[in-house]
């Protein structure tokens, strides 16, 4: 019956007829034994763009990112195999699937080690079991590279949607290792106690969301990115995938094809003008990288339109995020904090909000400021971050030339 349906928008209604089944709670097995006998196998753009466009009829986001797992298990063996993700090595897409295949090496070893609990003692393969879960964390590296480096190309396509639902995902995933390495902290003999509970509620839940997750991004994040990004998209990827960092996989290859980042940087264009002074190209942008605070300024439409580039940033930020919405750069949790910044500087009931925050052992200071011209007139808003753990620390007072005996390597 699959040769019937040949009509795009009639496969896409469909499947979208059959998502909203699932939403209604029947069966994924069921769904998927419906779907292949109707379709046979679905083109991976069109999973996509009926997530799109139902998320855009009202179906709230959060509900999709609930049933997210649900509509993947439901399209498991429906989604067409794509050929286009044979790509040379170098290649960002390369790099995301040979990270996906370390991913997939440590959880194998994972679940060796659950085997093997049957006949050792948890004390002999707990310290195994650390290990190979402060591997897998690794994987937030690579979630950071797809939401701040991918996504930002398919948000210009207008391709919004799937992503907030991956990144959501991303969320919960670091959610779950995060509970897991709190439960391997505590010593062998007071988990043992719990040990069954431990694997099923908590490990293997965790495995299971990041394969999970690499069948979503194989399967169909990365051929759609592939057909849809320019060569020269991918080289922006290729040229700021370093800034962030690799996770379990270093690449091996470099990837020569495309326009490099180099030959599109910044060119000098003479001196910058200011009421009080004057700068070279040069020395502005050289003096803005010398603050010791990380600057992003987003103008009066919510697009990023400029970020510092000093030696130790805070948080990630690459050229592919200039012209971004400045929604789309937060997890889908605190986009509602970031809209309500944004309204009350526009409005001018606000024109100042603090933040601070524990990260990674630091304490980590965030302001935004409304920036408004001579006549008070909104023309954007500048996000000031700043590691203050050293300055917590001063006592008394230093008034005699010392240089720092300490620093960061």
């Amino acid at each position: 019956m699959s040769e019937l349906i040949n009509s795009v928008e009639k496969r896409k209604q469909l499947l979208k007829h059959m998502i909203l089944q699932l939403h209604e709670g029947k069966e994924p097995e069921v769904v998927r034994q419906q779907l292949f006998e109707l379709l046979g196998t679905v083109p991976y753009g069109e999973v996509i763009e009926v997530e799109q466009e139902l998320i855009s009829e009202g179906l709230p986001q959060e509900e999709v990112l609930k049933l997210c797992d649900v509509h993947s298990q439901a399209l498991r063996g429906v989604v067409s195999e794509d050929e286009s993700l044979h790509l040379p090595a170098g290649h960002p897409v390369d790099t995301f699937k040979q990270e996906n295949r370390a991913l997939q090496l440590e959880i194998a070893e994972i679940e060796n080690i659950l085997k093997q609990l049957k006949t050792h003692s948890l004390e002999q393969l707990l310290p195994k079991l650390k290990l190979h879960f402060n591997n897998l964390s690794d994987v937030d590296v690579h979630y950071r590279r797809v939401e701040n480096l991918v996504f930002p190309y398919l948000e210009k396509l207008g391709i919004t949607g799937p992503p907030a639902v991956m990144w959501g995902k991303h969320d919960e995933i670091r959610d779950l290792l995060k509970a897991v390495h709190e439960a391997l902290s505590v010593g062998a003999d007071t988990l043992q106690e719990d040990l069954k509970p431990l694997i099923d509620f908590v490990i293997k839940p965790t495995t299971a969301a990041i394969e999970e997750m690499i069948y979503k991004e194989e399967k169909i994040l990365f051929p759609m990115c592939v057909e849809r990004l320019s060569e020269a998209d991918w080289s922006e990827i290729y040229h700021s995938s370093p800034e962030i960092g690799f996770c379990l996989y270093e690449p091996q290859a470099e990837w020569r094809q495309g326009v490099t980042v180099q030959q599109e940087r910044f060119v000098e264009a003479g001196d910058v003008q200011l009421p009080s002074g004057r700068f070279t190209a040069e020395e502005l942008m050289s003096v803005l990288n010398t603050l010791p605070i990380d600057i992003t300024f987003v103008d009066k439409d919510d697009k990023v339109k400029y970020f510092s580039q000093g030696a130790h940033r805070i948080f990630d930020r690459n050229r592919s995020i200039l012209g971004r919405s400045v929604q789309m750069c937060h997890p889908p949790a605190s986009v509602h904090v970031v809209e309500q910044i944004l309204d009350d500087f526009k409005s001018g009931k606000e024109s100042h909000a603090p933040f601070w925050i524990q990260m990674n052992g630091k304490f980590i200071h965030i302001e935004y400021f409304a920036v408004r011209n001579e006549n008070g007139d909104y023309l954007g808003t500048l996000e000031v971050s700043q590691d203050l753990t050293a300055l917590r620390g001063l006592e008394g007072e230093q008034r005699l030339l010392s240089y720092a005996q300490e620093r960061e390597s």
